[in-house]
């Protein structure tokens, strides 16, 4: 693993430990020699992080879409910032330089982010692992409403194992370096039980 993509929020959020959390994991990303992948962004948690990493002389690699860059929330102080056309050019580029993604607190655009790539890994479209920085229960209803899909029968339990989740980041990378994916993915289980 080389490469860590963090999604997380444009806003620092309510609460000071979102942003104490953020620095937490910059200096374990760089503690661990993996460099960071991120939307690019110098506003919020997202600028925080990329300032932690490269603040301890880490990698910084942000990926962001020409509207923000025209809205001057791009961060200009990184070891790279890839300008794209869209979200889409975006999210593809962000995963394929990613080795694993993380995320963090944040709005809407986070929570998209981080299932798109979780669903991508249930399809078998990546073997890379997917986890959650769930700082001050932050995530816990999010993981109720999971652990609801697999009582419900819309997930099986196999696939909600898949999202590695803790509250400190270099437990939550220690996770993240030891995952292995499921050998089957969805569909296979599916024809199974045909």
């Amino acid at each position: 693993m080389k490469a860590v993509c963090v999604y997380c929020g444009s806003s620092p959020g309510a609460n000071p430990i979102y942003t104490e959390a953020a620095q937490a994991f910059g200096r374990a990303l760089v503690d661990s020699n993996l460099a960071l992948v991120y939307g690019g962004g110098k506003v919020g948690l997202m600028g925080v992080i990329a300032d932690t990493v490269m603040a301890g002389g880490g990698r910084a690699i942000g990926v962001i879409p020409e509207l923000l860059v025209d809205k001057e929330v791009g961060h200009a102080g990184l070891t790279e910032l890839h300008v794209v056309p869209d979200m889409h050019h975006r999210k593809k580029m962000m995963a394929d330089l990613s080795d694993a993604f993380v995320a963090m607190p944040g709005g809407a655009g986070t929570l998209e982010e981080l299932f798109e790539v979780y669903t991508w890994a249930q399809l078998g479209y990546h073997r890379k692992p997917v986890g959650v920085l769930n700082i001050g229960g932050f995530y816990d209803p999010l993981m109720s409403l999971l652990d609801h899909t697999v009582r419900e029968g819309f997930m099986r339990q196999t696939y909600r194992d898949m999202l590695q989740t803790d509250s400190d980041p270099v437990a939550l990378i220690a996770k993240l370096k030891r995952y292995h994916a499921p050998e089957k993915d969805k569909w296979a289980d599916l024809r199974e039980n045909v």
